[in-house]
């Protein structure tokens, strides 16, 4: 199966409050209320995409997914770097669209 693998670095001087806002619309975050006694996830972008996050702003995806996440990182990064990619069988079988939440 083949995929893509996403390289993206953020501007190196945005602030601390950027990048967590960037983390919680592309990631999505896990919330807690004070105390902890409620627990909830605010989705992002890829919790409707199925990825394998390999390091800090290293992602792999399926090719048909490519165009979507692209076009979010353009509006945060202008260093993109896109392969094409053998996916390995492990790889292959964590994107596929079953394994989702």
């Amino acid at each position: 199966m083949n995929g893509v693998i996403i390289i993206f670095r953020l501007p190196p001087k945005i602030r601390n409050t950027e990048i967590s806002k960037f983390c919680q619309k592309f990631y999505g975050q896990d919330s807690s209320s004070h105390g902890g006694k409620y627990r909830y996830h605010r989705r992002g972008l890829l919790d409707s995409i199925p990825y394998r996050k390999l390091a800090r702003g290293v992602i792999l995806l399926r090719s048909a997914d490519l165009d979507v996440v692209v076009e979010f990182l353009k509006d945060y990064t202008n260093e993109i770097h896109i392969r094409e990619i053998k996916l390995s069988e492990y790889d292959g079988e964590l994107l596929q669209t079953d394994n989702l939440l």
